[in-house]
């Protein structure tokens, strides 16, 4: 298909979430897979970023800021038909909000930079995806929430909210006013992290409640897969802003967080625990705790010798400077080569953050990304979702949504 057909053909699609969490990336991902099977060539932006990393423009070879997400879509899918100076126009850093009130960040430029990052990749896609960031009413401060960023783009909304009933059409029901007040229509909704024993319950009413008030669909219901929502060792990096002290070529080994074990008993005790729990467990204790950690190194090393896999991780923690490592140690945890890290938080503190810790998807984390991407994508019902975008076969038609055109400089 032609860019210029399809973009006749079908509005943009707006990736936004009732909040936090609730795997808005992860559907983006699955979307941009799905369309890239029916179209040669997708558009992919983020209008709006906060959580950004510095990358090379292709075209001018010069250094530009782009949100975090841009980079895994672009690199994952090889979108390399799009520039990143087009795919992240306008980002949020700390200050912003108060440069942008004091008037040193104009409403003007913000638009400017959206509308010229749209227009430079409509006219070599054929299919336009938009991914907004947290929650429908995020970047009002600056006047470029979601809401007001997709109408403008003349884009179609898909909502995801988290799994449940009652307390995830509420969420939709802030979500979607905030888009009725800004005249963007809703293509659909997907609901996320569903119990896979309340798939056909959440299916049933989610898909009564949609259809009897709004008169929307409920484009898939995706079970819940812990396994994406466990941390790597790098993301623990990340967290606690420190370095595996060896071991790291571990670093995108996953651990269940809520699976941890907190190592308080006697050497004998833990050196059991090691030989029955699973091969896989996350251990923490306290860095005086010196018999633990080379109980820890002891059976890394039987396990090695005998060639049997040993995947565990020691997370140590005591703040530096005040409870360190006896150099010896540190000597052999580094010849060993295993996975051991050391945070200055308290054990209490450091379970207590990880047990609370949502990690993001990261472009050199292949396998979660990959796992995410297989499993929301068969959930999706993508062929209902082309149909509410289509404008030859829309089923839009309330007078409330009529649109103008795309192309002038400013928010309605």
């Amino acid at each position: 298909m032609s860019a210029n057909a399809a973009n006749h053909l079908h509005r943009p699609i707006f990736v936004a979430a009732t909040r936090q969490h609730v795997g808005k990336t992860s559907v983006s991902l699955a979307l941009t897979a799905g369309l890239k099977k029916r179209f040669e060539n997708v558009g992919f932006i983020k209008p709006v970023g906060q959580q950004h990393l510095t990358v090379k423009s292709q075209e001018t070879g010069e250094e530009v800021r782009v949100d975090k997400d841009v980079k895994l879509v672009r690199e994952h899918f090889k979108l390399h038909h799009l520039d990143y100076k087009d795919m992240s126009p306008v980002i949020i850093p700390p200050g912003y909000t108060r440069d942008y009130i004091d008037g040193k960040v104009s409403r003007h430029d913000q638009l400017r930079a959206i509308h010229g990052a749209f227009n430079a990749q409509a006219p070599i896609t054929d299919m336009m995806l938009l991914e907004g960031t947290g929650h429908i009413g995020v970047g009002s401060c600056v006047n470029a929430n979601n809401a007001q960023v997709a109408a403008m783009v003349g884009a179609d909304m898909v909502l995801v909210a988290n799994g449940g009933v009652g307390s995830a059409f509420d969420d939709l029901d802030l979500n979607y006013n905030m888009c009725k007040s800004n005249g963007v229509r809703i293509a659909g909704v997907v609901i996320n992290k569903v119990m896979p024993d309340k798939i056909d319950q959440t299916k049933n009413y989610m898909s009564k409640l949609l259809k009897n008030n709004w008169g929307v669909p409920l484009l898939g219901v995706v079970p819940d897969k812990p396994f994406l929502g466990c941390p790597a060792l790098a993301d623990l990096e990340k967290l606690f802003e420190t370095e595996l002290l060896s071991g790291h070529e571990h670093r995108w080994r996953h651990y269940n967080v809520t699976e941890i074990n907190l190592v308080t008993t006697s050497l004998g005790r833990f050196l059991e625990n090691l030989r029955v729990k699973p091969t896989r467990t996350m251990y923490v204790t306290h860095v005086t705790r010196n018999d633990i950690v080379l109980g820890f190194l002891g059976e890394f090393q039987r396990k090695m010798a005998e060639g049997k896999q040993f995947e565990s991780a020691l997370v140590l923690c005591g703040r530096k400077g005040r409870y360190d490592l006896f150099p010896e140690i540190r000597d052999m945890i580094e010849s060993l080569n295993a996975p051991v890290l050391h945070v200055t938080e308290s054990t209490y503190k450091a379970m207590e953050s990880m047990q609370f810790f949502t990690p993001k998807l990261n472009i050199d984390d292949t396998s979660r990304v990959d796992q995410a991407v297989s499993h929301y994508e068969s959930f999706i019902d993508f062929d209902l979702l082309l149909h509410r975008t289509s404008k030859a076969r829309s089923s839009f038609d309330e007078p409330e949504f009529e649109r103008t055109s795309f192309g002038e400089p400013g928010l309605r």
